[in-house]
């Protein structure tokens, strides 16, 4: 994967950045647009700062250039607003801009593998708007879901943790941290909750199991961490 980064400047490539992909190229708009047409699209990621003003119309450029580009927007102070505009626009993932290292090189993962990476107050506003949605168009005497047919009783406890972590929000590395495992373990179940529940990434994830409470006995073993 060949990571890019749209800028006038090489000043204005986030130093985090620079670190999470060392091999990844800064380029002004020109040039992107000339090293994409030669490069196959699944094996293109480009970044671009919120902070310059003219990222929709940069983004649009980047589309037509190589329509398959998988595109990151990156924030300085992200707002679900601006994000909910960049999802619509194209892009495949919404970060901070500061994050850390390996926390953008998770986005990219996520991103490379066909998901889309969003912060938790978007994910959450995104959710919520769903399920408001979906609230609206259900049947007034549509049944209660069963509880045999809950996505939880389709994981171990093992995932369902991971499952309620990540739907709180929290990165890998967080969620390592909270079960004192490391970080590939996570990768591992996440991926297998992913199977089991037919969803492709978190906020696919988050949206499968809307309206299913956490299980309660995983629920009070994370509140005791």
């Amino acid at each position: 994967m060949q990571h890019f980064f749209l800028s006038s400047t090489a000043a204005a490539v986030p130093q985090r950045w620079r670190e999470a992909f060392a091999r990844g190229e800064a380029l002004d708009a020109l040039a992107l647009m000339a090293r994409l047409k030669g490069q196959p699209a699944q094996q293109c990621m480009v970044w671009l700062m919120a902070g310059n003003a003219q990222w929709p119309d940069l983004l649009q450029q980047v589309l037509q250039a190589q329509p398959g580009a998988r595109i990151v927007l990156l924030s300085g102070a992200p707002d679900p607003q601006e994000g909910l505009q960049a999802l619509n626009l194209g892009v495949r993932g919404y970060s901070h801009a500061y994050a850390v290292p390996a926390l953008l090189q998770e986005v990219a993962t996520v991103v490379d593998h066909g998901g889309l990476w969003v912060g938790p107050d978007l994910l959450h506003r995104l959710v919520g708007s769903t399920q408001s949605a979906l609230d609206k168009r259900a049947a007034p005497a549509a049944a209660p879901t069963p509880a045999a047919v809950s996505p939880w009783n389709l994981l171990s406890a093992r995932e369902a943790q991971v499952a309620c972590a990540v739907r709180a929000g929290r990165s890998n590395k967080e969620v390592a941290d909270l079960m004192f495992i490391s970080e590939r373990t996570v990768k591992a179940h996440l991926g297998a909750v992913f199977e089991k529940l037919g969803v492709r990434d978190r906020l696919q994830l988050v949206l499968r199991l809307a309206g299913f409470p956490d299980p309660a006995p995983l629920a009070s073993t994370e509140s005791a961490s």
